[in-house]
């Protein structure tokens, strides 16, 4: 009998907005495995920290933090490997993975892999999505408005294609795209609409205005909102 490989949404950051479910198979799975720098800590870890009780095999998937796409695949194909090996033996494995698993979480790349070999669960947890609205107190949409998620690194001309079509947009992974998504929030006359917040969740979040964001200082965990009725209330 094989073991099961369990998703775990763990959330933005906050230790305490992990779920029940998350926390009981955390606690009660041998086998954890993370992603990780190449070097260095794990920030997923870390989030879970203050709930591990006891000693686990702990598995850190290094990802290569670059633009190209192959790299990242070849950890996931080792990692995949490794894994399988405790499935075999009937180990259950928790993967851990920021927000949700679902929503740009890496763990789906495991779970395209795995899959089909394996029982695999997921469980869901809060996105970054819906942490940073409700750190900006700034609801994301209501009755009938349509919501837009928007990856920073798409081109300019398609960034102001999806703002002009919809009613409210959530754009990330801003990092160093930052400059040029704030002139495109600019050029089109949103900013008066705009919120920006940093690390949503964690001990450093920061919230600022849109203008007051040095144009080399927002990181990879920053997000920006956008209402065009300012408030979704309204």
């Amino acid at each position: 009998m094989t073991g099961t490989l369990y998703g775990l949404g763990i959330g933005p950051g906050d230790p305490e907005l992990i779920t029940l479910k998350a926390l009981k198979l955390l606690q009660s799975t041998q086998v954890l495995a993370y992603p990780a720098l190449e070097e260095g800590d794990s920030l997923a870890r870390a989030i879970v920290a203050p709930h591990l009780n006891g000693h686990k095999t702990e598995i850190a998937i290094r990802i290569p933090m670059t633009v190209a796409r192959e790299p990242a695949q070849v950890a996931y194909d080792l990692a995949a490997k490794e894994l399988g090996e405790h499935l075999k033996q009937g180990e259950d494995v928790v993967v851990l993975c920021e927000g949700d698993p679902f929503f740009y979480g890496s763990f789906m790349y495991l779970f395209g892999r795995i899959a089909e070999d394996f029982p695999v669960e997921v469980v869901p947890g809060v996105s970054s999505l819906t942490a940073c609205a409700t750190a900006l107190q700034s609801p994301l949409s209501a009755r009938n408005d349509i919501l837009t998620v928007l990856p920073a690194p798409l081109d300019s001309r398609i960034l102001k294609e999806r703002l002009r079509e919809t009613d409210s947009a959530a754009i990330m992974k801003v990092g160093r795209h930052f400059a040029r998504v704030r002139e495109v929030i600019d050029e089109m006359g949103l900013m008066e609409n705009a919120r920006y917040i940093e690390r949503a969740t964690m001990e450093n979040e920061k919230i600022l205005p849109l203008s007051d964001v040095p144009p080399d200082a927002a990181p990879y965990f920053s997000m920006i909102l956008i209402h065009k009725r300012g408030q979704a209330w309204k």
